[in-house]
Order: structure tokens, then C-alpha cells, then sequence
């Protein structure tokens, strides 16, 4: 366990505190290590100097991946492999591909993008990530700092300061 970090974190009971905490800390220059809620909080990437995800990039090109193998793979069955002309249609019958490009597109793209999100967050199969404080998934707003960047009494005063409810250090 050679990456342990020393932290220290400090738990808000609101998430306008844990807004106005994390404006406060970027006014006093202080290096917030991660910050952690229980759901989405609207203009916090923005405070923590986060970019856009560009994951949706890659649910283009899983969905453009999706509709490519769905049109030639009909393509080929439909013409090559088993051409057989039923109901009336030609062989190559665009119109009736449509259902099944549809539904490829939208399944590469789901699949692809989920896959990618665990492997890029490091959640997958068998990982075990450290828990700062299991109340931050229920009700819990969380601003951690690693000692090793910013002084423990600093910090410790910064979360005084800034109202939070709880304060606590921890390895992990």
C-alpha cells in the first residue's frame, strides 16, 4: 500500500455550505483534494476547475460503430450470404434496415459508453476503492484535503471557518 494518503476532510450538511466552502477555499488558495457528494451539485465543476466530460465522444463512436456493423452486416446477409426476396422487397431494402440500425446504434453506444466509464474511473471488477465516509453517499456534502499538499492546521481552520459540521482525518 505504497499510495496511502494522510487526509483530512471536513463533512457539510448542505450543499449551498459546501458551494460556499469551496469558493471560499479557492479565494484562500488552499489545494482541495477531492470533493464528495451524495448526487449531482449544480456549479461545482466549474469552482474545482473540472472540463467537460468528453465521454460523449465515445458514445459517438461506439453509436457510429453500432450503425456501421447493423448496415453492413444486413448488407452481406441480405445480399450475399442468404438473399432470399420475401414479402415483395428487394434484396438490399434500406427502409427495412432502419429498426435494426436503430437498435445496434443504441446498444453499441450504451454498452460502449458504460464500459468506458468504469475503465476510465477505475470501477470495475474486483476494485476496491477506499470509503473516506459512508455518509457521503446518503446525506453527506464532503471537501477533502491531502496533508501533503496543504498544512492540517490550515486546513483544519479553513473547515472551522467555513461551517463545516464535522471534521476528521483519516489514512487511506
Amino acid at each position: 500500500m505504497a499510495n496511502n494518503k494522510d487526509i483530512i476532510y471536513g463533512l457539510y450538511n448542505d450543499e449551498e455550505d459546501l458551494l460556499r466552502a469551496v469558493k471560499q477555499a479557492n479565494s484562500d488558495h488552499l489545494e482541495i483534494m477531492d470533493v464528495y457528494t451524495p448526487f449531482p451539485v449544480h456549479g461545482l465543476d466549474p469552482l474545482l476547475g473540472l472540463t467537460e466530460s468528453r465521454l460523449h465522444i465515445a458514445g459517438f463512436i461506439y453509436g457510429l460503430l453500432g450503425t456501421l456493423t447493423a448496415f453492413l452486416g444486413m448488407t452481406w446477409i441480405f445480399t450475399k450470404d442468404w438473399p432470399i426476396i420475401f414479402g415483395g422487397k428487394p434484396h438490399w431494402s434500406l427502409p427495412a434496415f432502419i429498426p435494426i440500425i436503430f437498435e445496434l446504434t443504441v446498444l453499441f453506444s450504451a454498452i460502449g459508453m458504460t464500459v468506458t466509464f468504469y475503465i476510465v474511473n477505475g470501477l470495475g471488477p474486483g476494485v476496491v476503492n477506499p470509503t473516506i465516509d459512508l455518509r457521503i453517499t446518503d446525506d453527506k456534502f464532503c471537501i477533502a484535503f491531502d496533508k501533503s499538499e496543504v498544512e492540517a492546521s490550515k486546513a483544519e481552520s479553513f473547515l472551522r471557518s467555513s461551517g463545516a459540521a464535522e471534521i476528521h482525518s483519516k489514512t487511506i
